[in-house]
């Protein structure tokens, strides 16, 4: 599986920004799919996953109610549409895949095998 990428941009807090990762693949629906972030000097954190059906869906406490995570397994594609952005969301925005991540490893980075390159999310105060 090979994932890339895109969607992010400059916007101003309390803006809307819609990412999107796209997959290689025809096993693209059998992965459990993520976003992770990763601000400057910080480290990788956990901020949405989806099963591999779409019905069931994991967030971060800190966008719950603000990010929503949705894949289209027919297109092969994850998204993540950000609203009310802050400006402590800025951060390099990472799409991952993993086939056989169980429940309790879903916030976990080193439990995806599979990672984009990154797209970044500036917002401004």
């Amino acid at each position: 599986v090979q994932l890339q990428a895109s969607g992010g941009g400059l916007v101003q807090a309390g803006g809307s920004l819609r990412l999107s990762c796209a997959a290689s693949g025809s096993t693209f629906r059998n992965s459990v799919m993520a976003w992770f972030r990763q601000a400057p000097g910080k480290e990788r954190e956990f901020v949405a996953a989806v099963f591999r059906n779409g019905a069931h869906t994991y967030y971060a406490d800190s966008v719950k109610g603000r990010f929503t995570i949705s894949r289209d397994n027919a297109k092969n594609m994850l998204y993540l549409q950000m609203n009310s952005l802050k400006p402590e969301d800025t951060a390099v925005y990472y799409c991952a895949a993993d086939f056989n991540l169980i429940q309790s490893s879903i916030p976990t980075s080193s439990g995806y095998h599979y990672w984009g390159q990154g797209t970044q999310v500036t917002v401004s105060s």
